[in-house]
């Protein structure tokens, strides 16, 4: 599963779907209003292209989805990028949206999740929430390059970050060179 949020950084998301479909990997992609927003205000992608790069795609507001139930057997997922709201949501139960609900799903179900906040400075209240969800087995996974790869563009920096939440669900991908090698 795939959540997107309102936080800026939505090429990582859009990258993340753009790699799995190509690996061949089912995707479940929820995204949220302001994702939507962010879409148009950082992209040049359509909502109808985005679509297009999962398999399945529910509406956030839909709580009936089957992604809702821990019967929907899933690999895990990612919210990437993860606004804050997104995160508190997910630290305290609040399951208002389709994104934190699946989230706790995946939580209840001891299922892999790996959320990527895309905000900074962060605030203590924050960094208690990134520390109560790390303390579930939440990987808290902030999109911070490693400069060992020499980047020479954007897209690079981008691909790092794609490649470190994959390597959390052991897919296999050549998104950097790794070190030492």
């Amino acid at each position: 599963m795939i959540g997107m949020t309102g936080s800026t950084g939505v090429i990582y998301g859009i990258r993340m779907l753009e790699v799995l479909k190509k690996a061949g990997v089912e995707t479940h992609l929820v995204i949220t209003e302001w994702a939507k927003k962010c879409l148009a205000l950082e992209t040049s992608y359509k909502l109808d292209n985005l679509k297009n790069l999962a398999t399945t795609v529910s509406d956030d507001a839909n709580l009936a989805a089957g992604i809702s139930s821990g019967t929907y057997r899933t690999d895990g997922m990612m919210v990437i990028p993860c606004s804050m709201k997104t995160l508190s949501a997910i630290a305290n139960g609040y399951d208002e949206t389709l994104v934190a609900r699946a989230a706790g799903v995946t939580l209840k179900e001891s299922r892999k999740l790996v959320l990527v906040p895309r905000e900074t400075p962060l605030t203590a209240i924050n960094l208690e929430n990134m520390l109560k969800l790390a303390r579930l087995g939440v990987v808290i996974l902030p999109p911070v390059p490693g400069f060992y790869t020499k980047p020479t563009s954007i897209e690079q920096i981008i691909d790092h970050t794609v490649g470190k939440c994959l390597d959390q669900f052991q897919i296999d991908h050549d998104l950097y060179r790794r070190w030492g090698t």
